[in-house]
């Protein structure tokens, strides 16, 4: 049980992203956990917190992730005091990649510089 109090925190992440038909074993000293995604950004932040546990390349852990909506990285509610820009940054670590989600919507965004709090956002796989 070593193994997995090391992986606790991917875990707790899990579910707090509500991993779909996820489960977990331990065998042979390796943790082997698999489930579903929402989209491929919860699995990067699954993946994110496996390789700050387990280090780039980690042996003592398995994941099989699957992700159930692959035709976008992710969908994003915006909230107040949000803009393209900075909803660029947060999913891709690139401000300046707004063009691409602004693409995405335009049938409901009338510019990238006018965007409400509760519009519903596609995040496209870019």
């Amino acid at each position: 049980m070593m193994i997995k109090s090391k992986y606790q925190s991917v875990l707790d992440l899990g579910e707090k992203l509500n991993i779909q038909n996820g489960d977990v074993k331990e065998e042979n000293g390796q943790l082997k956990v698999w489930g579903t995604a929402k989209n491929q950004y919860e699995k990067n932040l699954l993946w994110d917190e496996i390789k700050r546990v387990g280090g780039e390349n980690p042996t003592d852990i398995m994941a099989d992730i699957k992700v159930a909506d692959t035709s976008a990285f992710a969908h994003h509610t915006v909230k107040s005091g949000e803009s393209l820009s900075k909803i660029a940054k947060h999913y891709y670590g690139d401000a300046n990649k707004y063009n691409a989600i602004y693409e995405a919507n335009k049938g409901k965004l009338k510019s990238a510089d006018l965007i409400h709090p509760g519009d519903e956002l596609v995040i496209p796989n870019i």
